[in-house]
C-alpha cells in the first residue's frame, strides 16, 4: 500500500490490433430479453447497482433448496414460523439463509435439514458449490465464503402428522 492508499499498477498502453482485441474482449455481452431473444449488446451506462441482501439470501436459497438431499432450510423454529406465516398468506423464500454483501464480495451461511441416507458431508459439498455458482452468476459479486449448518435430518415417517386411521382405538368400558 502507497502513503495515499492502494498502490495500482501501471497498466500499459495498447495499439492497433491489440487494443481492438482488449476492447473486444470487455465488451458487454447479449442479454436475454423477456420473450427469451437476445436483445442487441446494452452499453455500460454510469449509474450504481444495489443488490439488497434479501436479493441475494432469495438466489442463495433457491440454489441450496435445488439441491438433492436438501429437506428445508431454517432452524426447527424458524420451519415453525414459517409455516405459521404460509398458513396466513405470507413467506419467506430466504428462510435460512443470511447474507453479508458487501462493494463486491458476499459471505453466505446456509442453515439446513438433510435428508435421512445423504451423505451429510458430500450434501454440504454440494450445497455449498450451488450456491457459489448461483450468487455468482445471478448477482455478480464474488462470493468469498458458503457456510453450511446442518441442523436436523429429516427421517421419513418419523414425525409425520398421522393420520385418524393411525391412532390406537381406545375400547369403551361398558357399565
Amino acid at each position: 500500500m502507497g502513503p495515499t492508499g492502494p498502490a495500482t499498477p501501471a497498466v500499459p498502453e495498447r495499439t492497433g490490433a491489440t487494443a481492438a482485441a482488449a476492447a473486444s474482449a470487455v465488451a458487454p455481452e447479449p442479454v436475454p430479453g423477456v420473450d427469451g431473444s437476445l436483445d442487441a449488446a446494452v452499453p455500460a451506462a454510469p449509474g450504481r447497482t444495489t443488490i439488497s441482501e434479501t436479493a441475494v439470501a432469495k438466489v442463495a436459497a433457491v440454489a441450496a433448496r435445488n439441491v438433492q438431499g436438501v429437506y428445508a432450510l431454517g432452524s426447527g423454529t424458524a420451519r415453525a414460523l414459517s409455516a405459521l406465516r404460509d398458513a396466513v398468506g405470507g413467506s419467506d423464500i430466504g428462510q435460512g439463509v443470511r447474507v453479508e454483501v458487501g462493494q463486491t464480495q458476499v459471505a453466505v451461511d446456509i442453515n439446513l435439514v438433510a435428508v435421512y441416507g445423504v451423505p451429510l458431508q458430500q450434501l454440504a459439498n454440494r450445497v455449498r458449490a450451488a450456491v457459489y455458482a448461483a450468487v455468482e452468476e445471478f448477482v455478480g459479486l464474488d462470493v468469498i465464503e458458503v457456510n453450511v449448518e446442518i441442523n436436523d435430518v429429516h427421517v421419513p415417517g418419523l414425525g409425520d402428522a398421522r393420520s385418524v386411521t393411525d391412532r390406537p382405538v381406545r375400547e369403551a368400558s361398558q357399565p
